[in-house]
């Protein structure tokens, strides 16, 4: 059976991303590019909609509660000219990776008091664990929980480059190694289904 459609949105541009900070679970808004790259998602949205013919009331949207994606969400279902009531679905299983006691912290930052843990975190970046944070298969857990309750439907997501990564392992289309260290870019927007991944610009 085809699994239907998952259309996933990276949340937009913020200051800690701009510093190339680690975010994880901090509560960090959108800045003004990312505000303009939430507009950009609904454009491309719009029109792979209605490339398939389908209408949005085919899909559910949900989002991470933390800000930055809850409001890229926001602007994406005011461009495509959806109300605010009910609002979109939230589900505390797609926050980011947790880094734990890394989080605020450049990579630079990290490797003047982590030193050892950074070089093993390159060892095995997919089981390894930042101090008091997850790992990509903690992740991949959570997130896999909460795709099995929505695999029988049509979904238009806005989380983290982490989840986007977990779900390029559970839908099949990317190998762990090449998913942790691959770009997910923000402004654009994932298709997800069966073992088939686009990527829309």
């Amino acid at each position: 059976m085809t699994a239907p459609i998952l259309y996933f949105v990276r949340h937009g541009e913020t200051d800690w991303n701009a510093e190339a900070r680690l975010q994880g679970q901090r509560d960090v808004p959108l800045n003004a590019r990312g505000r303009v790259q939430a507009r950009r998602c609904a454009a491309l949205l719009r029109d792979l909609v209605k490339r398939d013919g389908g209408t949005y009331d085919a899909f559910t949207f949900v989002s991470s509660p933390l800000s930055r994606a809850n409001e890229t969400m926001e602007i994406v279902r005011a461009d495509l000219g959806l109300p605010r009531e009910p609002p979109h679905q939230t589900d505390v299983r797609l926050v980011e990776l947790s880094f734990g006691r890394w989080e605020g912290l450049t990579f630079p930052e990290v490797r003047a008091k982590d030193a050892a843990m950074l070089a093993d975190r390159e060892r095995d970046l997919w089981n390894f664990r930042p101090p008091g944070g997850e790992s990509y298969a903690d992740l991949l857990a959570r997130v896999s929980d909460w795709h099995g309750e929505m695999s029988d439907r049509r979904a238009i997501v806005v989380a983290h480059g982490g989840v986007a990564r977990a779900l390029m392992v559970h839908f099949g289309v990317m190998a762990k190694d090449d998913a942790t260290r691959g770009r997910v870019d923000q402004g654009v927007v994932y298709a997800f289904s069966d073992t088939q991944l686009a990527r829309h610009a």
